[in-house]
């Protein structure tokens, strides 16, 4: 990857993931984030493993990120963008779609 994807990927992840990372993490050990998004035989959802990377992302030096934390963060742009989209209409505070999103480090009514 080089610097110029590296840079614009960073822009796009810092844009999107708008929760502190003290912030992703208590939500993350909250039932409801355990709750939402699909869960593989019973286990943790995609969305709840990725928010613990990103935590851990943002936790990180920018000088220490690595090119697979780099491909982490494009697939989180691009998870919270397609999800962005997809905003039911409505009061949204309490809803799984909100929840995944978080799962994801964006909330959207912050």
């Amino acid at each position: 990857m080089d610097d110029d994807e590296r840079k614009r990927t960073w822009s796009e992840f810092r844009e999107l993931v708008n929760m502190k990372p003290a912030d992703l993490e208590e939500w993350l050990a909250s039932p409801e984030s355990e709750a939402a998004g699909q869960h593989k035989d019973g286990g943790e959802s995609t969305g709840h493993a990725s928010g613990r990377r990103i935590a851990e992302i943002l936790h990180t030096p920018k000088s220490d990120l690595t090119d697979d934390d780099y491909r982490h963060m494009r697939k989180v742009v691009g998870y919270v963008r397609r999800h962005l989209a997809q905003r039911p209409s409505g009061d949204v505070r309490e809803t799984r779609w909100r929840y995944s999103l978080m799962n994801w480090g964006h909330d959207p009514l912050a």
